[in-house]
């Protein structure tokens, strides 16, 4: 059987790929990744309209082409069950799927006020007033999760979809300097030290220089 493969775009800027090749490696699909070339005018263009539903990520497996991040998540959770992508109990496993599509479709305010770059790192930053509604909704989530599973993840003992939908976030409250207190720093430690987001952000800070275009969420 061919090796399976995800598209991505920059490791650097693009919160969705980070989120599609988490899920990818949490499941331990072998898989190659293709990266659109950010330096081709065209390819550029695209990248600058990407939403959470167009085709970066693409998963290609076994015959099968998956480009929404949900859509990879419930994929890879129904074809690599043993890998626990989703809690085993129901009403963990309703929540988690809750709290990701949350974040799948919402907080519009918060990526646009803090884009995703990992080379970036402010000692302070000014959150407009339209982001902080997100930024507290997103404690809030983080909170009870913790608080109802236990942590360290936000679903337990091990990381699930909604772990690798909010790894994003966590580097921008890091780049961006937002405060947190105890747990929600801990949270956020757990997955900026998770050995796959290490991996990610060592190939995130080898990228080329930045690009100023791309300076966007995406």
């Amino acid at each position: 059987m061919a090796k399976a493969t995800l598209t991505i775009s920059s490791k650097n800027y693009s919160s969705w790929s980070l989120r599609g090749w988490l899920l990818c490696r949490m499941a331990g699909l072998e898989f190659e990744e293709k990266r659109i070339d950010i330096d081709d005018p065209g390819q550029r263009q695209e990248l600058l309209l990407l939403s959470p539903s167009v085709l970066v990520p693409r998963l290609t497996d076994d015959g099968v082409t998956v480009w929404d991040t949900l859509a990879i998540a419930e994929y890879l959770a129904e074809t690599k069950p043993a890998a626990g992508l989703l809690p085993a109990g129901r009403v963990a496993r309703a929540h988690c799927r809750a709290v990701s599509g949350e974040m799948h479709s919402g907080f519009h305010n918060l990526r646009s006020a803090l884009p995703m770059s990992l080379k970036a790192r402010h000692q302070s930053f000014k959150i407009f007033s339209g982001a902080r509604p997100d930024v507290e909704r997103i404690k809030t989530i983080w909170s009870e999760c913790l608080a109802t599973y236990g942590g360290p993840w936000l679903f337990g003992a091990s990381p699930t979809v909604a772990d690798a939908m909010y790894a994003p976030v966590c580097t921008r409250f890091h780049t961006y300097a937002v405060e947190l207190e105890a747990p929600l720093a801990g949270y956020c430690e757990t997955i900026l030290t998770w050995p796959l987001m290490q991996e990610w952000t060592q190939d995130a800070l080898a990228e080329p220089e930045d690009i100023i275009e791309l300076d966007v969420e995406f």
